[in-house]
């Protein structure tokens, strides 16, 4: 096993030293993205302007009623992702029913390509760019596969209080890093020292020292699996004589109301309560399964190839 020294330059170092290295602090970082995000969000969709929904044309043509026989997603990218375990699939699941009552276009997906992304090595390169990078990666003699994709195992990471967070493009489960919650934690030696964030910092590090490079989008403080997409407007459209058809404010509403109470459910359900009861169905100990998946190719909705 490679011996891990932390890069001056890794980004996800600098929200550690920013929250003094405090798994509450942490979590309080991860928790105040995502609820300004969804205000934010949630202001702008609901605004008497809103033009629409940010359909995603690429999966619109790979799925759903619009799909295009033959059509080929041009871009190929190279991550590390975990995968949810079987009892937050069925949260997902639950999540994803109650999406459908009030907005039956979405597109869904599916249980088996859900994931979070715990680093973007590359992403929107043609094939053999990134077949380059994973002989790259493969011929490493500083760090192997196995390092990277079993580093979950001896360093533990939770992730808790699910919520569904959204865009005018997409929603997701994201989650915040534990700070110490849950029965005898401390006793345990599980007081969450070392968080999601510190994985995602190490994990980093480590495919820095095979040599590859890290073109990332994702380093702000957000553990979100990707749960729905929009591909079309069907549902959100009303007839206007004059103008044809345009986006109906109040089935906007109707779905932004949805989400509300889905969080509701989720808070009162699956977070860790006041009165100190712990559903341990809201946790998340993140590649409890032994391992990291390492991942190649057309892998924007959960497809490609295990590397």
């Amino acid at each position: 096993m490679t011996t891990l020294s932390i890069s001056p330059d890794n980004p996800f170092q600098v929200l550690i030293a920013e929250s003094n290295d405090d798994p509450a602090q942490l979590q309080s970082r991860y928790e105040t993205h995502r609820t300004n995000r969804n205000a934010q969000q949630k202001e702008k969709i609901l605004d008497e302007d809103f033009p629409g929904w940010s359909v995603d044309e690429i999966l619109r043509r790979l799925d759903g009623p619009a799909k295009e026989e033959g059509y080929v997603d041009p871009r190929n990218c190279l991550v590390i992702w975990a995968r949810p375990p079987p009892h937050i699939r069925r949260l997902i699941a639950f999540v994803q029913s109650e999406l459908k009552d009030v907005a039956p276009s979405l597109w869904m997906m599916p249980p088996g390509n859900l994931h979070t992304t715990v680093l973007e090595v590359a992403h929107s390169l043609t094939r053999d760019q990134i077949e380059e990078l994973v002989q790259t990666l493969k011929s490493s003699k500083n760090v192997t596969e196995a390092d990277i994709s079993g580093y979950p195992l001896k360093h533990r990471t939770r992730l808790l209080k699910p919520m569904v967070s959204f865009d005018s493009a997409a929603l997701a489960l994201s989650f915040v890093p534990a700070a110490g919650e849950g029965p005898a934690r401390i006793s345990e030696g599980n007081d969450d020292q070392y968080s999601y964030h510190h994985l995602r910092r190490d994990i980093f590090d480590l495919v820095r020292q095979t040599d590859l490079p890290v073109a990332s989008r994702y380093i702000v403080p957000s553990a979100h699996v990707t749960i729905a997409r929009f591909i079309n407007h069907d549902g959100f459209l009303i007839d206007k004589a004059e103008g044809g058809e345009v986006i109906d404010p109040s089935r906007v509403k109707v779905l932004i109301d949805k989400i509300g109470h889905i969080n509701e459910i989720l808070a009162s359900q699956y977070w860790p309560q006041a009165d100190g009861s712990y559903p341990k169905e809201g946790e998340w100990v993140v590649g409890q399964d032994g391992r990291l998946v390492i991942r190649r190719g057309r892998l924007w909705y959960g497809g490609g190839q295990d590397v």
